[in-house]
């Protein structure tokens, strides 16, 4: 094959954890927003250098605008290629993209080749790649999935994660969203990540998981903090079998009170938070929360919490959304310890596995 080789995305998937580099060649910006996972990124062009071009283009012409280009674009990759592979063989294989498979990726492969590295570009760059995950997460059977519900603080997380460490397949999209899924559930030290970036973390996961198991997810309304549930998704885990925890109200207040710590150490940070809730409940109610925050009585908060907004709502909506959960198997924690949840992961792992992996 001669090389740099030009290739799409479809005829590339299946052969993509082979390459021993996936370098993004597009600004810290574009990057940012989203990316082929497990790429690196080496702009050839930064995005303060993106400006300055564009800008040229614009108020002088193309020729002086590319004249500039080409001199970053060429110490850029020069820098790249010190900084990060100049140690590697002849057989090191890069697989090298951009925007839309252009002029940034093809000058990084071009010289990448020329160098004698076996280096890929991406026909049609991020925006075939992008392309492509819209319509797979349309198009592509979605496993059978298994939805876990349960009131707020019942553990619903917590089990996901046993299950994860134990082997079962689990889409835990409340870790992929970086958000816990209700007005008080964003995580004050990590940002959502955009839209494009959540769906691509779930294609990743749901184009490794085996179609012969089952894969665990809990069940999401259709927004997770500000990112929305990709519809086909949403569709089919309404449709599936659900599983019922339960867990006491006071261990629910337990158990809250070590999952959002964040909280207790600032009421400040609640009290803010519980204003959004002012037009469902109240200000009579929300200045009377603002006041249990306030004066640290935190377990009374987060029982009142459960009791007059979190129950209500979930009662209202877990019917209504999930046809099957009516016919949910029960698993009921006694408590919050580690061995409690991993009983419990245990033995829906066990009771989902084929007979095959039984047999192992």
């Amino acid at each position: 094959m001669k090389y740099p080789a030009l290739e799409n995305f479809a005829s590339l998937l299946p052969r993509l954890d082979q390459f021993d580099c996936i370098i993004d060649a597009r600004s810290e910006s574009e990057f940012a927003l989203d990316h082929i996972p497990g790429a690196i990124n080496c702009p050839v062009l930064s995005d303060p250098e993106r400006v300055r071009v564009g800008t040229m283009y614009k108020q002088i012409n193309a020729f002086e605008a590319k004249k500039v280009g080409a001199a970053l674009v060429a110490k850029n990759i020069a820098r790249h290629i010190e900084t990060l592979w100049l140690d590697k063989p002849k057989e090191w294989r890069p697989l090298v993209y951009c925007w839309r498979g252009g002029n940034r990726s093809g000058s990084m492969a071009l010289i990448l080749a020329k160098i004698g590295w076996p280096a890929v570009q991406l026909d049609g760059g991020y925006k075939a790649y992008r392309a492509h995950v819209s319509a797979a997460l349309l198009e592509t059977p979605l496993p059978e999935f298994k939805v876990i519900c349960g009131t707020t603080g019942s553990g619903k997380s917590r089990l996901l994660q046993v299950l994860d460490s134990i082997g079962a397949q689990v889409l835990d999209l409340e870790q992929l969203a970086a958000h816990r899924g209700s007005v008080l559930g964003n995580l004050p030290s990590k940002p959502q990540p955009s839209q494009k970036m959540f769906e691509t973390l779930i294609w990743e996961k749901l184009r490794r998981f085996d179609p012969a198991r089952p894969v665990f997810v809990e069940s999401e309304s259709k927004k997770v903090g500000q990112l929305r549930v990709p519809d086909a998704l949403m569709d089919k885990m309404r449709q599936s079998p659900c599983v019922s925890l339960t867990l006491s109200r006071p261990n629910r207040v337990r158990l809250l009170m070590e999952d959002y710590q964040h909280f207790t150490e600032s009421p400040d940070t609640l009290n803010t938070q519980l204003d959004c809730l002012t037009q469902l409940h109240g200000r009579d109610k929300i200045d009377s929360w603002h006041a249990l925050a306030s004066g640290g009585q935190m377990p009374v908060l987060v029982d009142e919490l459960l009791a007059a907004h979190y129950d209500p709502a979930y009662l209202r909506s877990i019917d209504r959304n999930f046809i099957q959960v009516g016919q949910a198997e029960v698993v009921q924690l006694d408590d919050i310890g580690e061995a409690d949840f991993l009983a419990a992961a245990h033995h829906l792992h066990a009771a989902s596995a084929s007979p095959d992996m039984l047999t192992a």
